[in-house]
């Protein structure tokens, strides 16, 4: 088999699980190998096992009296940051390697959510409950213990985040009339959390015009999350762009089986019949 059918058939495992099964980690990692087909997923494998383990022998050293909150963000930043040198890659954002979980791996930079990605590994590996969170424009985890919480910030070696904090970064990203709401601070879920690292690289493709390129991203991310209703409408939308008309019906149609929107379901059924006329 080779290494595209491999990560391939990973996606479209995880798409039959439920989702507190899904592996992050080997989900971004298949996901990474679609782009880069040559690429053994092996040594990147082993390479997140090694997070893991180096963060274990942390804790096994330490006094099991000393567990805290902060001893444990201390222990995910030591790791992921001071021994594996992991950053947020400030200079080149943009650029599609940082939402490739390969190319992060080799170059110890990425967006925040795919730092989030291992973040969230290695703290659930150690059996900490740790989630991604619905912040707007940038990736956040947040992590629990005994009732406390603490947000974290991936991008940023790992720093804790205030609400002062929290408002700054969103003004930054959404606009200085933007406030904080308690949306912003929901979890979200493992399907979420793959579906925003795969919008990144799809939105970059989109605005820069390519648009086969997005639609292979989101051929991709309905591998994993084959029954979100509004992968399926915006494959059809640009579908129908691409003048794939036949391909564009099939997947309006699959979006008009799985949404209960029936305002979209309106509007889909209409749009349909257009592109059957245009065939005809």
């Amino acid at each position: 088999m080779s290494n595209r059918a491999e990560a391939r058939e990973i996606l479209r495992r995880i798409g039959d699980q439920p989702d507190d099964e899904i592996d992050l980690a080997e989900a971004a990692l298949a996901l990474g190998a679609l782009e880069l087909p040559s690429a053994d997923l092996a040594p990147y494998r082993a390479h997140v096992r090694t997070l893991v383990e180096d963060l274990a022998a942390r804790v096994a050293a330490q006094d099991p009296a000393a567990d805290s909150l902060e001893t444990r963000i201390a222990h995910l930043r030591a790791v992921i940051g001071g021994r594996h040198g992991y950053s947020g890659d400030h200079d080149t954002y943009d650029d599609l390697q940082n939402a490739n979980l390969l190319r992060v791996i080799d170059r110890r930079r990425g967006l925040p959510v795919a730092l989030g990605i291992l973040t969230m590994h290695a703290a659930r590996s150690q059996g900490w409950p740790m989630v991604g969170l619905n912040f707007p424009g940038h990736f956040l985890v947040r992590i629990e213990k005994d009732g406390a919480r603490a947000i974290i910030d991936p991008f940023n070696e790992g720093q804790t985040r205030s609400v002062v904090d929290l408002r700054d970064l969103l003004k930054a990203t959404a606009g200085s009339a933007a406030e904080l709401e308690p949306g912003h601070y929901q979890p979200v879920s493992n399907r979420d959390v793959l579906l925003r690292l795969q919008n990144n690289i799809k939105l970059r493709h989109l605005s820069a015009h390519e648009v086969p390129k997005a639609l292979e991203v989101l051929e991709a991310m309905r591998l994993f999350a084959p029954h979100e209703p509004a992968l399926w409408r915006e494959t059809g939308l640009l579908e129908a762009h691409a003048g794939n008309l036949k391909d564009a019906i099939t997947a309006l149609e699959t979006f008009m089986a799985l949404t209960g929107d029936d305002h979209r379901r309106h509007q889909t059924a209409s749009l349909i019949q257009q592109l059957k006329n245009r065939l005809n």
